[in-house]
């Protein structure tokens, strides 16, 4: 490889990566009725505090936001942009395709170029995709890297999360990510994401559907990086039973919600290397994410 070629692809998964995220453009809009959406409401409930009628008023300018999206219209608020929460992936861009930030995407980069460096068997896959912007970065490198075997798996149930199942998961009981309608991102417009970089090809399979029914069964025989965003304890421990034994000797096994939601997903991950014994140094990437290679 010639000094040249290394430098292409780092210029070009640069380019992608601040693309995705929302660096590039330092998208930081509000959009009413958009991705930073949660829940319903109205004003006139009795008994409400200043805070809760704040609240209200909120809802309401995001409903007049998604009345206004049925006319093709779009109202949106400036927020000022800050390079720093975005290194870190410590706000939510509005338009971008990922809200992981740079340097959860550096190390889904730093990881695949190992794997393919030290040739780590396997397929990549992330379960719980949102927009599909890590799975995008994953595609891209393997592009960058002349590679022609590896697959993609997008795994999500394209319908935002599940509704806490607390008799089973007790770490998830009053979990209200399911009313987050701006985390419910259908597979068309995922699809579409990855025709717009040019990289929807026959390495790229989606597995739609709840983690429990789709990856106990899904097609993988083998990985070389598994990267969990589910921030729930059931959506991280119900993927962590069917995968990580497929996962290879030198694999990577990424969480992204092991600080962030350290009492869901963290502690699912801390009882399933208790259970299987494993030791592995756990590394931290931000204070959201961290992740360990399999010994």
């Amino acid at each position: 490889m010639t000094t040249s070629e290394a430098t292409l692809r780092e210029l070009y998964l640069d380019l992608v990566k601040r693309s995705l995220t929302g660096a590039l453009a330092e998208d930081n809009d509000t959009i009413l009725g958009g991705a930073r959406s949660v829940g319903t409401g109205t004003l006139g409930e009795p008994g409400l505090n200043r805070a809760t009628a704040t609240q209200a008023l909120k809802r309401g300018a995001h409903a007049a936001g998604r009345l206004a999206n049925k006319f093709n219209l779009e109202i949106a608020y400036k927020r000022p942009y800050s390079a720093e929460l975005r290194e870190v992936g410590q706000d939510w861009p509005s338009r971008s395709e990922s809200m992981i930030g740079l340097r959860r995407m550096d190390n889904i980069q730093e990881a695949i170029a190992t794997i393919e460096a030290e040739d780590v068997p396997g397929d990549l896959i992330e379960t719980g995709v949102w927009r599909g912007g890590a799975t995008i970065f994953m595609r891209a490198n393997l592009k960058a890297w002349g590679d022609t075997e590896r697959k993609v798996w997008v795994a999500d149930s394209f319908q935002g999360l599940p509704e806490p199942d607390a008799e089973r998961y007790a770490a998830d009981a009053g979990d209200t990510h399911y009313k987050w309608s701006g985390l419910a991102v259908g597979t068309k417009i995922v699809e579409h994401n990855f025709r717009r970089y040019g990289l929807l090809d026959d390495q790229v399979e989606f597995l739609v559907g709840w983690f429990k029914d789709t990856l106990p069964t899904a097609p993988i025989e083998q990985l070389s990086l598994m990267r969990l965003d589910g921030d729930m304890y059931e959506s991280t421990i119900q993927a962590l039973e069917p995968l990580y034994p497929r996962l290879a000797p030198g694999g990577f096994c990424i969480i992204d919600d092991f600080g962030s939601h350290a009492s869901q997903a963290g502690q699912a991950v801390h009882d399933y290397r208790a259970k299987h014994g494993i030791t592995a140094e756990i590394i931290p990437i931000d204070d959201f994410g961290a992740y360990w290679r399999k010994s």
